[in-house]
């Protein structure tokens, strides 16, 4: 019973904190990338990345967020590209199509996701890395922000 009732707490907490009120779709006009991002939880700039975008930082400062666009000059494919960034030994998750790649592994007691589609010149990217003991309350958070990834 003490199980189902942690059960039951754990689930709430986590469907709480994935429904968040005031998500909002930032876009990078340069590029024409779009993503919807959680305000209620990236609260703090925290600068610029390469190319265009905006970094984003939690309250606490336990989680960031990088939604970024660079050129693609090259042309280069999402293997090519990702080669070309010597991403780190150790890799959890890896899959790489023909218009986009996510990697996600865990480093220092944090995940972290990249995920990035290739599309009329660009690279648009999002970046996040968040506490890894908090996994299951930000996996709901982690796929809206992926799956809202566009390019205009």
């Amino acid at each position: 019973m003490k199980t189902l009732i942690a059960a039951i707490i754990a689930l709430c907490a986590t469907s709480s904190f994935a429904s968040a009120n005031g998500w909002r779709a930032y876009r990078i006009p340069e590029s024409a990338t779009s993503v919807d991002i959680p305000t209620s939880i990236f609260t703090e700039p925290a600068g610029k990345p390469d190319g265009y975008g905006q970094q984003f930082r939690s309250h606490d400062g336990s989680a960031d967020l990088t939604v970024q666009a660079v050129e693609n000059q090259q042309g280069l494919s999402p293997a090519e590209f990702l080669a070309r960034k010597n991403p780190p030994t150790g890799i959890i998750y890896k899959r790489i199509t023909s218009n986009f790649f996510v990697v996600s592994s865990i480093k220092r007691d944090k995940i972290w996701y990249d995920r990035c589609n290739f599309s009329r010149g660009y690279v648009h990217c999002v970046l996040i890395n968040y506490p890894a003991a908090q996994k299951q309350r930000w996996d709901a958070v982690v796929t809206r922000i992926s799956r809202s990834l566009r390019a205009g």
